[in-house]
């Protein structure tokens, strides 16, 4: 059987007051934990455009030692080479063999998007890196 609550004048849920300060409180949060959680991102996806880079360093230097040559981008891709989904997602790049005597390659990515921020990272053939903020990617 259903019965019929009654409540006391004053205790009929939240004042206007109440809700308001709670929508304030969440509003501070979120000011503060938004950039965070974007630079948390941000560095993930660095992150993961870092472990790209080094593994395609890896095949580079397993095909150096079987031909004496790195690959191009084409060979990269005839190998069974592609750019994992995350880091594609928010990189572009660029490999260009050197034209020397001895072998050599520069691999850039370049971020896109909210990564812009980050500018780019290169690696070279002799295990040089550089990249557009001097101390944003890599540290010695």
């Amino acid at each position: 059987m259903l019965t019929r609550r009654t409540f006391a004048a004053g205790s009929s849920g939240f004042s206007l007051i109440e809700l308001m300060i709670v929508v304030v409180i969440v509003a501070v949060l979120m000011t503060v934990a938004l950039p965070v959680y974007q630079h948390q991102m941000m560095r993930s996806n660095r992150a993961a455009a870092q472990a790209e880079m080094l593994e395609i360093a890896g095949l580079q230097q397993q095909h150096l030692l079987a031909t004496r040559r790195y690959m191009d981008a084409s060979a990269l891709a005839a190998a069974g080479h592609t750019l994992d989904s995350a880091v594609s997602k928010h990189y572009r790049s660029s490999l260009v063999l050197g034209t020397g005597a001895a072998p050599g390659y520069q691999l850039r990515f370049t971020p896109t998007g909210s990564q812009q921020a980050d500018g780019w990272l290169q690696l070279d053939g002799d295990g040089n890196y550089s990249s557009q903020y001097e101390g944003k990617w890599w540290r010695r």
